[in-house]
């Protein structure tokens, strides 16, 4: 199955929009009405619909080391890496990977 993106609120709109755009599937914190939810909701529930997660927020890195399961998750620096960076690095993610190739990875934006 095709990977799909959950995006947190820490990523900006216009990614979801440019990966829309492509017909890559996306959900937003913002879409769910879930803005101020907790990060473990978030990854618990990312992981449930098997939806890769895409944050800034390194915290998620922590409760995927202390071994909390996740359908993948996709991080990057957020005063380093450009919207352009991202809908190129979740475009090839997209294309490389299958969702169930997903499970517990954690990749990072170049």
């Amino acid at each position: 199955m095709k990977i799909r993106f959950y995006l947190d609120e820490n990523v900006q709109l216009a990614i979801a929009e440019q990966l829309i755009r492509r017909g890559i599937d996306v959900v937003t914190v913002r879409d769910l009405g879930l803005l101020g939810d907790e990060d473990i909701n978030h990854l618990a529930r990312a992981t449930r619909l098997e939806w890769v997660l895409c944050t800034h927020d390194v915290d998620y890195i922590e409760l995927a080391s202390s071994g909390v399961q996740h359908a993948g998750i996709v991080i990057g620096k957020q005063y380093k890496h450009s919207i352009g960076d991202w809908v190129s690095f979740l475009e090839l993610v997209h294309g490389v990977y299958e969702s169930d190739e997903m499970q517990n990875v954690i990749e990072y934006v170049k």
